[in-house]
């Protein structure tokens, strides 16, 4: 797996994984780190993986950056379920290697927009060791009917974004994931804004916050 890495501060002693989506690169969320705005003092290794090129059915077979194969665009979101699941499992020796490197698991978050944020619900909540938090944006549970939570991740911290107008992946996919979550018996945090399939600075400035309460930063 192909991966950036960015760090701040002196020592590193958490990370962020963040998981782009469909089409696009880990590159296009590093402006983002800047615009958190989190202490000099955090020293936090962000690493943003590239995903595999895939042949993507909705999109005519034609090969792109993708976590997982979308076969049919329906509310449903039919999906390459073993294809997914492949990708969890390379994000989840990601986290490992970052434990090895002497990271706490629990300061260790993973963040995903859209596809991404498919990936990394399967990942955060199967992960055996427990995590710092999931962050899913302008998402959906592809998961959820298979997925058996670790114990470790139990009652994981979850904040969730999504935005009111979102053509991509409609906002009662996201407000589903929720209520799916909490069947599972979490406790997501769940935060709406008016825009379409994007980010915005509000949902920026509701990640830092999380993000440095479960950094304690």
């Amino acid at each position: 797996m192909n991966i950036i890495e960015l760090e701040t501060g002196d020592t590193v002693d958490a990370a962020i994984i963040w998981l782009h989506g469909l089409g696009a690169s880990g590159e296009d969320f590093i402006p983002l780190v800047p615009e958190l705005r989190l202490p000099d003092s955090a020293g936090i290794r962000f690493l943003f993986p590239n995903a595999p090129q895939l042949p993507v059915t909705v999109n005519g077979g034609y090969v792109m950056p993708a976590w997982y194969d979308i076969l049919e665009m329906d509310i449903d979101r039919r999906i390459d379920q073993v294809q997914l699941l492949a990708s969890a499992r390379a994000v989840a020796e990601l986290i490992d290697e970052q434990v090895e490197q002497g990271i706490d698991s629990r300061r260790i978050m993973v963040a995903g927009f859209s596809q991404g944020g498919a990936v990394s619900y399967q990942v955060a909540l199967t992960y055996p060791r427990p995590l710092a938090g999931l962050i899913g944006m302008s998402t959906y549970f592809a998961t959820a009917d298979t997925i058996t939570p670790h114990r470790a991740n139990g009652t994981l911290a979850i904040q969730l974004h999504h935005g009111s107008e979102d053509p991509v992946v409609p906002e009662m996919l996201g407000q589903k994931a929720r209520d799916q979550l909490v069947a599972l018996g979490y406790q997501p945090e769940y935060l709406t804004y008016p825009m379409e399939h994007t980010l915005c600075m509000e949902e920026v400035a509701n990640i830092a916050r999380f993000v440095r309460q479960r950094l304690s930063l």
